[in-house]
């Protein structure tokens, strides 16, 4: 029997290392130990892990891309019970991993148990091709089973959603299905108070109540019968003869671009409920063709691109039964943006954040909600004229008046209070607060996610809403996500790091670890230990971009060899607006097994992406496609520069902004790359949706100048390396248009190329993904193996 001895201690990663790096295989601290421990205790040089290791094995593509995942049990969608007791989350089945089933956890024990098994409580209906679209823009298209579920505030209840249908769950009892409809319904809650729900079908609003509802015991029913609310619910917004005209549901761009998945929201005290109605009669159609294995289905989707008219969006406040209706003051223009909408603690305020078309201006407007009647509390402005608003989900009405903000006016974004016309702000500094997880008024405290001891890893901290002292609760090394109980009592962390996949445990409101929820350790048992062998460090560094800016970047390669051979380097990139890449955090096991197929795994961060900053994401304003290419090419020849990298064996490799970032590299740069993947491309700007494309280029109305420079068509004449285009055939957010532009456009140049159409996939090309990455190895190998050629064929006229 063989035990794996883990050594954990920093790289040397010479002086281009930006930030310490742990080797193989991470600290597995004791039970006891606080998340926040001394160093001796949380980074032991040593660390002996007493399980037998499985024999090892190599990483193939199916077991990278199959089940069980390699990341482990790795819980989604944690939530605290109203009363603290149980940990509730999604987690994949055994035999079935994008099959979620409802967990929870006793807080105080630690005994796990399933709450709703989703293939006895489901009916296994199909989704209606609303519901699949609206989970692809949540990025969850790939999973099946329960993917959302909502806690009542007084912990009576859970609301599942499941197969198209509703459904109740007493946490240590039985079920009630609340609605049996071949229509789906959409955006369920359950209303603050817990006396009604309500969901979204065929485009209306419909409530229906559980007040009634007192015994869901074991005794009285059944997973076999299972009880049945008497009576229906109730439409409460009015019928519309128009069919592109719906309530209750976030418009196209709201839903893929401004993190708002839902278009109605309950006040806290149940009194009311304000409800989105949507007009998309001026938006104009795009017909989506999803071509699939057995067939065509054609769709004509209502797809808001640059330029062009967006739905008429209005707002309306009505009571639980849809009486009481007033339309909320918007303002007489009627071409903004409906950003975000809350309501006021004490549910006398309706709070509405209204943007401008151009994203330079937002309103905060304050709403009566009897009359509807409105009036601007404030308005937040682009913080430089060549720049935009990034939205935020940070608002929070304190019980002083104050309302809790976040804000990038300083050129970062932070944490600042409001109150009769003057901003405090909480926090400062050259970081970036990413979102606020909880606050607990009584302390008079706020906790919040940032960036402040490195870009590329997140933190925990808190600070006095006075301002003052920040407080760090997490522990160095991980990037770190957090979630908190109403009280902010409690906190749950999820943390991982380049060598050690997703690990979840309870905290109290200091940081300190209560208990593991998922230690999720890398022993005998994790499905990833058979390939620990061939892990290989991740090391971080830096460059300098032209303006000076510094840009990270992570790099993994190959175990070395006697043989001195240079290597092949997989050039990774996004490049775009609103991601971070090179972060201190699980990348899973993909990187992994393309270095084991003999590639340096190399991915940087360009200016323009997100994590640091207005000045850093600015550059891009009007001129996408320049400065991410800049960027990128410097990280290429800073590679070339290594002494075991080919530099004529350089590849890239992008998806979706990637696809397009790949595309502008191989124009403007030919011959740098010896191949490159444009996987879901946006070609032509003027295709894509308002909302994104219009933020960083404008009006192309007013400014098309910026779309035909940062367009991928007009210089695709100038590709002459490989080229592999991928897209999937029912994409509804980058249409096919895109890719059949471009491919066009090369085949009236005679350019030869190569592309792989995935029918019926959408953007994520859910279920395909392996027989993707196998097309991709098998075009660069023939890439690789045609520079070989040309260095056998000079040889020989050398000879």
């Amino acid at each position: 029997m063989t035990y794996r001895l883990v050594f954990r201690a920093a790289l040397l990663a010479g002086a281009m290392c930006a930030a310490p790096v742990m080797a193989n295989g991470p600290a597995t601290p004791s039970e006891a130990a606080p998340a926040m421990a001394e160093d001796s205790v949380r980074n032991p040089a040593v660390v002996i892990i007493e399980e037998p290791m499985p024999a090892q094995k190599s990483l193939t593509l199916q077991a990278v891309f199959g089940s069980p995942s390699l990341n482990g049990r790795a819980p989604m969608g944690l939530k605290l019970s109203p009363d603290g007791t149980l940990v509730t989350s999604l987690r994949p089945r055994a035999d079935e991993g994008n099959r979620m089933d409802l967990w929870a956890m006793d807080t105080a024990t630690g005994e796990e148990f399933m709450l709703v098994d989703s293939k006895k409580v489901g009916t296994g209906s199909a989704l209606s091709e609303e519901e699949k679209m609206q989970r692809e823009r949540a990025r969850i298209g790939g999973l099946s089973g329960i993917v959302t579920y909502e806690w009542t505030p007084d912990g009576r209840f859970i609301l599942v959603p499941l197969d198209g249908d509703l459904y109740l769950k007493v946490p240590n009892g039985g079920s009630a299905r609340l609605t049996n409809s071949e229509a789906g319904e959409l955006n369920p809650a359950i209303s603050p108070k817990g006396s009604y729900f309500s969901f979204v079908r065929d485009g209306a609003v419909f409530v229906g109540t559980v007040s009634g509802l007192t015994d869901l015991s074991p005794e009285a029913v059944s997973s076999k019968n299972m009880m049945v609310l008497p009576g229906e619910p109730t439409q409460i917004t009015p019928p519309e003869a128009a069919a592109t005209i719906s309530w209750g549901t976030a418009e196209f761009v709201a839903q893929e671009e401004m993190d708002r998945l839902t278009g109605y929201w309950w006040s806290p005290d149940d009194a009311y409920i304000a409800v989105q109605r949507t007009d998309e009669a001026p938006v104009g159609i795009v017909t989506r063709a999803a071509i699939g294995a057995d067939g065509t289905t054609v769709y004509n989707q209502r797809y808001p691109a640059a330029g062009t008219p967006n739905a008429l969006v209005e707002l309306y406040v009505m009571k639980p039964d849809g009486s009481a209706r007033v339309q909320v003051d918007l303002g007489s223009d009627t071409d903004i943006y409906l950003a975000r909408v809350h309501w006021a603690g004490d549910g006398k305020t309706l709070y509405v954040q209204r943007q401008s078309r151009d994203q330079k201006t937002l309103d905060l407007l304050a709403v009566d909600p009897a009359t509807g009647a409105s009036n601007i509390v404030f308005t937040e402005k682009a913080w430089k004229e060549q720049s935009w608003l990034n939205l935020s989900n940070v608002f929070r009405t304190l019980d002083d008046g104050r309302i809790l903000w976040w804000s990038e006016r300083d050129g970062f974004g932070h944490l600042y209070t409001y109150k009769s016309g003057k901003f405090t702000q909480l926090t400062k500094g050259p970081w970036v607060v990413h979102g606020v997880v909880g606050v607990d008024q009584k302390q008079g405290v706020v906790y919040f996610t940032g960036n402040r001891e490195t870009p590329i890893e997140k933190q925990l901290y808190r600070v006095s809403l006075k301002g003052g002292k920040v407080e760090q609760l997490t522990e160095n090394g991980y990037w770190n996500e957090a979630v908190m109980d109403g009280a902010a009592s409690r906190i749950i962390v999820t943390r991982s790091n380049v060598n050690q996949p997703p690990q979840t445990y309870l905290a109290d409101k200091d940081g300190t670890r209560i208990r593991w929820i998922e230690e999720n350790r890398l022993d005998g048992a994790h499905p990833y230990a058979p390939y620990l062998d061939s892990h290989q460090p991740t090391t971080f560094g830096t460059i300098t971009a032209a303006d000076g800016q510094t840009l990270h970047y992570y790099m993994i390669r190959p175990a070395e060899d006697s043989s001195g051979a240079r290597r092949p380097v997989w050039s990774q990139h996004y490049g775009g607006p609103g991601v971070q890449r090179v972060t201190n955090q699980w990348k899973g096991a993909l990187p992994q097994f393309l270095v084991d197929q003999g590639y340096i795994f190399f991915e940087l961060d360009n200016r323009g992406m997100s994590g640091r900053g207005k000045a850093f994401e600015d550059p891009i304003y009007h001129a996408m496609g320049t400065v991410e290419v800049a960027d990128q090419l410097a990280g290429v020849d800073y590679v070339k520069t290594l002494p075991d990298v080919d530099p004529d064996k350089i590849v890239t490799y992008g998806w979706s902004y990637g696809g397009y970032l790949t595309l502008m590299l191989l124009q403007k740069a030919p011959g740098v790359f010896a191949a490159g993947v444009s996987g879901a491309p946006v070609t032509d700007w003027k295709l894509y949706d308002t909302h994104y494309t219009e933020r960083y280029l404008g009006d192309p109305n007013a400014v098309d100048v910026s779309y035909f420079q940062s367009g991928a068509l007009d210089q695709s004449g100038d590709i002459v390396d490989p080229l592999l285009i991928i897209h999937g055939m029912a994409d509804d957010n980058v249409v096919l248009d895109n890719a059949t532009k471009i491919i066009a456009k090369m085949q009236a140049n005679g350019q030869v190329f190569e592309m792989a159409l995935y029918p019926g996939k959408a953007h994520g090309l859910s279920g395909s993904m392996a027989h993707s990455y196998k097309m991709t190895l098998q075009f660069f190998d023939r890439a690789l193996d045609a520079v070989d050629d040309k260095r056998d064929a000079e040889q020989r006229e050398q000879d």
